[in-house]
């Protein structure tokens, strides 16, 4: 595999405020790849300068082997974007705005009614986004940019805001294109979401990134505990450490069928952020 995206001492501010401060990161190609922070982290402002939208201060951002800069309407068809309802048309029906995105890329590589289909808007393809659902609309521009088949995909807090079915619904729709070969570039305050979905995970705060990893890695690296936590059968809890001499009880309460639950001390995401930042991937 090749790095996809390669960003190189990457910069950035707004007035006094530095959003962005020297990120580096490569992104392999196929991959998911989930950038976790807290509101006003630069998670929105590091896309919008992979996408061209935004012109750093400094540094470097290539995609698709080139710089961002320097590539043109043909590169761009090659890029899925899917921002928080950006190019949905509260007039139109969902059909129709897709149809308006295939004639303004002169192409399209899905039929619309298929990708509708897909997403689960097949009975909506004629209701107006006025009238949709919030997660209705999420799937709606997750459709917009599979329309063009996209080489690499950017979501932005994809399933912000939705209840528990229709984020699975989503989860599900990234993994299969993950499966075909897909770039996607994932930014959420979600915990869960990142440890479900993506191979590396990098950790922004105040625009620099604290941590990098897959997310198992980054859990394993933070457990300072190192013990397993035993519940018994007969309501005891038992703690052990990580050594040989744990092992032994631990074999014994099996060998007596006392074990009920066992769970190692191991972090998620959420207490990692929190020991590195003070606060919490949602605030």
């Amino acid at each position: 595999m090749s790095a996809e995206i390669i960003i190189k001492d990457l910069y950035h501010d707004f007035g006094a405020k530095n959003v962005l401060d020297g990120i580096e990161l490569e992104i392999e190609e196929g991959e998911i790849f989930g950038l976790l922070g807290p509101s006003g982290a630069g998670k929105t402002t590091l896309i919008n300068i992979l996408t061209g939208q935004l012109t750093p201060k400094s540094g470097t951002a290539t995609l698709l082997g080139k710089e961002v800069g320097l590539l043109k309407g043909n590169d761009y068809v090659k890029i899925g974007i899917m921002m928080d309802h950006f190019g949905l048309y509260e007039r139109m029906n969902c059909y129709d705005n897709l149809k308006f995105y295939e004639i303004l890329d002169g192409k399209s590589n899905l039929n619309i009614s298929d990708v509708l289909t897909y997403v689960g808007l097949e009975k909506a393809s004629k209701t107006k986004v006025s009238d949709l659902s919030k997660g209705m609309r999420n799937r709606l521009s997750f459709a917009r940019v599979l329309l063009r088949s996209p080489r690499i995909m950017f979501l932005d807090e994809p399933t912000s805001g939705l209840d528990p079915s229709t984020t699975e619904n989503i989860h599900e729709l990234i993994l299969a294109e993950k499966k075909k070969g897909t770039t996607i570039f994932l930014t959420t305050h979600n915990m869960y979401e990142a440890e479900k979905l993506c191979d590396h995970i990098a950790l922004l705060n105040e625009g620099k990134i604290v941590e990098y990893g897959t997310p198992e890695e980054i859990c394993r690296r933070y457990n300072h505990q190192k013990k397993l936590l035993i519940h018994c059968k007969n309501g005891n809890d038992i703690e052990l450490t990580h050594n040989a001499q744990s092992g032994d009880v631990l074999a014994e309460l099996f060998e007596k069928g006392e074990v009920e639950t066992i769970h190692s001390t191991e972090p998620n995401l959420e207490t990692v952020f929190m020991e590195l930042t003070g606060k919490g991937l949602d605030k």
